[in-house]
């Protein structure tokens, strides 16, 4: 890895780290991060690699020692990444990274959720418990991402920036 990536990595993760604090949407026993959906898509896109799961589970377990997340953001956010690489890298085009995003986050790391919540947590919630405010937070963040991706891109800056 570039020094430029490892550099922009650690941004990112300081990003999702501090503002964790001051951009989240409590809804239930949950609180939404826009922000993490964000710079999953960022990530996908910027770095066309899996290094955006690292930096979703990086941003996920210092969340959790500060005591500022919870163990809902491991399923969501990393799944969420995965599948926004994954999506960009068949249709190479920004939605495809904000689709793989809604859907890994909205969907699927919602629905891993329910274990999680029913057998560690103790909590008894319906299966779908998670996928509406996962989903709200995920198109929230996604779209930001979506927007601010569309802007540089047109601008040829995502070429300056980052790609060797």
């Amino acid at each position: 890895m570039s020094t430029k990536k490892l550099t922009f990595s650690a941004l990112l993760i300081a990003m999702g780290v501090l503002l964790s604090n001051l951009i989240y949407i409590p809804i239930g026993t949950s609180r939404c991060f826009p922000i993490q959906h964000l710079i999953n898509v960022l990530s996908a896109v910027m770095f066309n690699s899996y290094i955006g799961v690292g930096i979703a589970f990086c941003i996920s377990v210092i969340r959790n020692i500060l005591g500022t997340g919870s163990i809902m953001a491991f399923p969501g956010s990393m799944i969420g990444a995965f599948l926004a690489v994954l999506f960009y890298r068949k249709g190479k085009k920004i939605i495809y990274a904000f689709l793989g995003e809604v859907i890994g986050t909205g969907v699927i790391g919602a629905l891993l959720c329910y274990p999680i919540s029913k057998l560690i947590l103790g909590k008894d919630v319906a299966a779908l418990f998670y996928v509406i405010p996962f989903s709200i937070s995920s198109v929230g963040g996604a779209l930001i991402a979506y927007v601010v991706l569309t802007i540089i891109s047109k601008r040829n800056i995502i070429h300056m920036v980052y790609k060797q």
